[in-house]
């Protein structure tokens, strides 16, 4: 690894733009992981040490004659962070409940008939509230779809109350292919 080191002011490009990929990379695996796609995470772990390795080694070896290095490392750190769950919630992987209560009446009925029509399966049970008869409405989703799936209920029925949920594991039921 000696030719890092003679490499002037790029080093600190490498230690920034390496330690930021590494760090996007790892988080990205760290949610793979989480949500059950161990393989994928595993995969991806492989690269994540190899870049952890080059990146943390050339900080390391030559830190006392270059502070700056240090403060690169720890800015590509929170950079990386950042990178990664923007990443992270572009890719979406990964299903999702949303449960949405809105009081009891035709427009409810028809919420639901509007999501059924854009392909979300639409559980609908009957509750109390504070004020009244309700409509809880189910959805499980891919996190793709939640966007798509908001929009919807607040085109229809702006005053529904809205709960996004992560869901690990799903069996059975309809979950659209979109």
């Amino acid at each position: 690894m000696d030719f890092l080191q003679n490499m002037g002011i790029w080093i600190y490009f490498v230690i920034f733009f390496g330690k930021i990929l590494e760090v996007t990379v790892a988080t990205v695996r760290m949610v793979l992981i989480n949500r059950g796609e161990r393989v994928k995470g595993t995969i991806i772990a492989f690269f994540d040490i190899l870049l952890w390795l080059v990146i943390t080694g050339t900080v390391l070896q030559g830190f006392q004659e270059d502070p700056l290095r240090i403060v690169v490392f720890a800015l590509a750190f929170a950079v990386g962070n950042y990178m990664g769950s923007w990443l992270e919630d572009k890719l979406a992987f990964g299903l999702s409940s949303i449960q949405i209560i809105v009081p009891e009446s035709e427009k409810s009925k028809n919420l639901a008939n509007v999501l059924r029509n854009e392909s979300f399966g639409v559980t609908v049970v009957k509750g109390t509230g504070r004020s009244g008869e309700r409509d809880l409405l189910l959805l499980h989703l891919k996190r793709k779809r939640i966007a798509e799936a908001i929009n919807l209920i607040n085109e229809n029925f702006p005053e529904a109350v809205i709960v996004v949920n992560d869901s690990r594991v799903i069996r059975g039921g309809f979950i659209s292919m979109k």
